[in-house]
């Protein structure tokens, strides 16, 4: 049978619904119509990018892999999102994945659009074995310390776990808790477990930023989720310091005084 027996549309839902075997792909190779061509095209790039995101989820899986060969069933990735900004919480994650399950496409929270980041976000909650959080607020940061603040909220975040974690990858921080741990620089970008965290922590993070953008609505929270932009500077000039500002940063502490 040839590839030209099938119509355009019939080899496009066969190929949408990956119901097809690698005789028909290759005769559909043979297909000279252009319409058949594009959809090869299409399916083709779909493929390498399968491939591309399976070989980052083997990379990125490598230190789990190394401590589940040595017992370690319950590894949890810990990150946290709000160390910079100028208002709000410090908020940090902590996710034991499942491995009988990957979710491809985990990586550093801050490389992915604002659809990916929500698309991987509803995936880890369906998938993963359990996730914590953790939260300090601006004047809990203020009292602390913003490193202090950032242990406490990842502290946090492994004791809300629902599964207790023998064993910890946490990004670029010891946390003060007996529980085995490697701290890893950029880890979230060296492991699946830490780059979830990462993306639970921001979109977690993010959110609670454009829910006080409700509060506060002079201020762009929902915007610039408490960074200090232009637009931030500004209205903290026109409309002075709220609740929310971190009084021990710099540009609010400096209007404190005026």
């Amino acid at each position: 049978m040839s590839g030209q027996s099938k119509s355009i549309k019939e080899i496009e839902r066969m190929l949408e619904e990956k119901h097809y075997t690698n005789e028909d792909w290759e005769e559909w190779k043979q297909d000279t119509r252009k319409g058949v061509v594009r959809l090869l095209a299409k399916e083709d790039k779909k493929k390498q990018k399968k491939i591309k995101l399976l070989k980052m989820h083997e990379n990125m899986s490598v230190l789990e892999a190394h401590y589940r060969e040595k017992g370690r069933l319950a590894i949890a990735g810990v990150d946290e999102v709000g160390r910079g900004p100028l208002a709000g919480p410090v908020v940090a994650s902590a996710v034991i994945l499942d491995p009988e399950v990957p979710i491809l496409g985990l990586q550093d929270s801050k490389k992915l659009s604002h659809a990916k980041l929500n698309d991987l976000f509803e995936k880890i909650q369906k998938n993963a074995i359990t996730i914590g959080v953790g939260v300090v607020s601006a004047a809990e940061i203020d009292e602390l310390n913003i490193y202090q603040a950032t242990k406490k909220a990842m502290k946090q975040a492994v004791e809300d776990l629902h599964v207790q974690a023998d064993f910890l990858l946490v990004d670029a921080m010891h946390i003060p808790l007996p529980i085995e741990q490697e701290s890893l620089i950029k880890g979230d970008g060296r492991s699946v477990s830490i780059a979830a965290a990462s993306i639970v922590a921001k979109v977690t993070r993010d959110r609670m930023m454009i829910k006080l953008a409700e509060t506060y609505p002079e201020y762009g929270f929902e915007r610039h989720v408490g960074y200090g932009t232009k637009e931030h500077l500004s209205a903290l000039d026109e409309f002075g310091i709220t609740n929310t500002h971190r009084k021990s940063f710099a540009p609010v502490r400096d209007r404190l005084n005026v």
